[in-house]
């Protein structure tokens, strides 16, 4: 059976499972993002850098959407302290890319986003990953309580039972 990352448990050994594509419905929400030509390295694919970027422009889109992250304005704003991918099938440009967005964990000032890139249509995640954000205030980067309007727009993702 698999774990909270999606990863089976590696039979008679003592190494850490190895983590296994996720399912579209393990998701749910997606933000569509179309990919451009520079976002293709020189062996004809997305270069990795790039699903990070993909991971904060799905998680800050649906925010935005949501009325929870003014990036102008707010007060609270998120720090990225921690982030990891891993890659199971090549995505390239002219491809569209469909992120599902949940939540793992959400703590008084901290969000674990986890985001799997799928390719359109696809029902497996061609690469998935995670990201924490730590929120704090804008000016003075101490530590803030997640907003409400934050909190009720990141319950619906909230996966229940996870780490």
């Amino acid at each position: 059976m698999a774990g909270p990352s999606g990863a089976a448990p590696a039979q008679g050994s003592d190494s850490p499972p190895r983590p296994r594509p996720l399912a579209r419905a393990d998701y749910p929400v997606f933000h569509t993002i179309t990919t451009r030509w520079a976002d293709n390295d020189a062996y004809g694919h997305v270069n990795n850098v790039v699903y990070y970027s993909w991971f904060d422009t799905a998680v800050n889109a649906y925010l935005i959407r949501q009325g929870a992250l003014d990036i102008h304005h707010g007060e609270t704003i998120g720090l990225v302290i921690e982030t990891q991918c891993n890659y199971f099938a090549p995505l390239a440009f002219p491809q569209t890319v469909e992120a599902g967005i949940r939540v793992a964990r959400m703590g008084t000032s901290s969000v674990r986003y986890e985001v799997g890139l799928f390719a359109e249509g696809a029902e497996q995640t061609a690469a998935c990953g995670h990201f924490v954000h730590v929120y704090v205030g804008r000016d003075d980067r101490r530590p803030k309580a997640l907003p409400e309007a934050l909190q009720a727009a990141l319950a619906p993702l909230l996966v229940r039972g996870s780490h």
